[in-house]
């Protein structure tokens, strides 16, 4: 499974290509479109650095973090990306902003498949300079999964390189708030998720214990 990465992938969706996107590929015209428009447009947004403002700015991009409808503004830029992905024969799932890139191999296939993955990872993130949207290959991420738990999976930790830089290998990643390790134990996912409710716990506890007395 391969964990691409977005800079700012909510800062950076372009109003008019999405708006574009909406009349040509979904159909949306008239008072919806405009309803629309007027609600990612005319957005003001200024610095503050302590107690000194900059200039006020009119925001040309970008969708409203933490609304109902982020999420879905921001895969609707994305369906020529879903379709250029299934060409290149890779499995995928997607949500907003995060996309896994998911395939199989056998161990003998294992360098032909990372090449295949580099060069797909190169035409993705041409795709998407194109439609003003940046791939950060600093934190794209690559884990390789065994079904079998006595495998070596060592030499797939090594680093390979994409775009100049490494693709990070890793024993586990976490995936949409859940953390999937090399085996698929879900060791990680079981202590972490042990550790927040061990530390919710005392905060309850002290809480408590403070009322009561």
């Amino acid at each position: 499974m391969c964990l691409l990465d977005l800079s700012a992938a909510f800062d950076t969706n372009d109003h008019s290509i999405l708006l574009t996107r909406f009349s040509s590929w979904f159909g949306i015209h008239d008072s919806i479109l405009k309803w629309f428009k007027s609600y990612l447009s005319s957005r003001s947004f200024r610095v503050r650095c302590n107690n000194t403002f900059s200039s006020l700015y009119t925001s040309s991009c970008g969708v409203p973090q933490g609304s109902v409808l982020g999420p879905l503004l921001s895969s609707c830029t994305l369906p020529n990306e879903y379709t250029l992905i299934s060409s290149l024969s890779l499995n995928h799932h997607l949500y907003a902003d995060d996309t896994s890139l998911l395939f199989s191999f056998s161990p003998p296939s294992f360098n032909s498949s990372m090449t295949h993955l580099q060069n797909s990872l190169q035409r993705i993130s041409s795709w998407m300079t194109a439609n003003l949207l940046t791939l950060n290959s600093y934190k794209t991420e690559f884990v390789a999964y065994s079904f079998d738990s006595k495998s070596n999976l060592t030499k797939y930790t090594t680093p390979h390189k994409i775009h100049n830089s490494s693709l990070n290998n890793t024993h586990s990643t976490p995936n949409l708030g859940f953390i999937f390790d090399q085996h698929l134990t879900f060791s990680d996912q079981i202590s972490t998720t042990s550790k927040v409710s061990y530390y919710h716990t005392r905060q309850y506890t002290a809480s408590l214990h403070s009322s009561l007395t």
